[in-house]
């Protein structure tokens, strides 16, 4: 083999080498465009849920899947995610609360605080916290979710 031929083969192993090294030794990083929502319920929960959820309008204040009524505007904290802030126990306290505002009190209109949900029924608030109790979010977003909550909650931009 000539000195040139030898070159080459070296190189090609050397880059070789590197390019498997750096390939065990890379750390995936979570991209902007990954979706960082997910949720752990039941097909089923999730159609009844969903239907609940239509039924009693909360998407004209609250995102789920980031989809929104574009015609409201307000600052509700969104769905997606719900489930990493609170357990079902306290999301299903909150819906059977005849006052909301005692658990999370309100800086909004009256017109525009959270409504009690204490005279739906039963079933349907459990089914209802157990659905948004599946409402995940990834443990590399859980900061800025939570960051989004409070923003929303106390009208303050953390970010500043």
């Amino acid at each position: 083999m000539k000195s040139g031929e030898k070159f080459v083969v070296v190189a090609i192993v050397v880059l070789l080498a590197f390019g498997v090294a750096r390939t065990l030794t890379h750390v995936e990083e979570p991209h902007e465009s990954d979706i960082p929502f997910y949720s752990t319920a039941t097909n089923e929960v999730a159609s009844k849920a969903t239907d609940i959820y239509r039924t009693n309008t909360c998407r004209s204040c609250h995102s789920l899947w980031s989809l929104k009524d574009v015609m409201q505007s307000v600052p509700a904290p969104m769905m997606d995610g719900i489930g990493s802030l609170h357990t079902e126990a306290w999301i299903y306290e909150y819906l059977s609360s005849p006052n909301p505002q005692s658990i999370i009190p309100s800086r909004l209109k009256k017109k525009y605080q959270m409504p009690s949900y204490a005279s739906m029924p039963e079933a349907d608030r459990k089914l209802l916290a157990n659905y948004l109790a599946s409402l995940k979010v990834k443990d590399w977003y859980l900061e800025q979710t939570k960051k989004e909550e409070h923003d929303k909650l106390t009208g303050e931009d953390t970010a500043k």
